[in-house]
């Protein structure tokens, strides 16, 4: 899953996309192995590209990847599609799988045990959408890459 990177035009990086694309088969390691790739890609990001990637922006795409992914294997037959991409100072989560029901965040309930995935990703980031595709869905999410000074995250406030 290397990043396949746009640009070439002497923009500075946060003006290029950075993108990485990969298959996951439905194998019991899929939510672990989409975590690694992860933050190898922003990793990468970081190191290639002179990204600013935060601790905190590592630890919540990683949760928000494990999240999707998981609805993902759980919900939908076959495989399972997860794009990231950097644009700017954010970076994009897509899982494509092949489900077409749309997937309903569910009210707060302390009381339910589990199905609390959406409302997690709702909470940390920055943009959530989920759209029909011709076979399936894909549901994006977007997570700042760094932090302001204060600890704020750059551009984020109220989902």
């Amino acid at each position: 899953m290397d990043p396949v990177s746009a640009g070439g035009d002497g923009t500075l990086p946060y003006e290029r996309a950075v993108q990485a694309t990969v298959v996951l088969d439905g194998g019991g390691a899929d939510i672990a192995r989409a975590r690694h790739l992860t933050v190898g890609f922003l990793t990468r990001g970081q190191v290639e590209h002179g990204l600013p990637v935060s601790q905190r922006a590592l630890d919540v795409t990683q949760l928000v990847v494990s999240e999707l992914v998981t609805n993902a294997r759980k919900y939908a037959p076959g495989p399972v599609l997860l794009d990231l991409r950097i644009l700017g100072d954010t970076v994009e989560v897509a899982v494509w799988d092949s489900e077409p029901a749309l997937p309903i965040a569910r009210a707060a309930d302390v009381e339910r045990v589990g199905q609390h995935g959406l409302e997690i990703v709702m909470a940390v980031a920055r943009g959530f959408e989920v759209q029909p595709e011709p076979v399936g869905k894909r549901v994006t999410a977007r997570i700042a890459l760094s932090e302001d000074p204060g600890g704020h995250v750059a551009g984020g406030g109220p989902v």
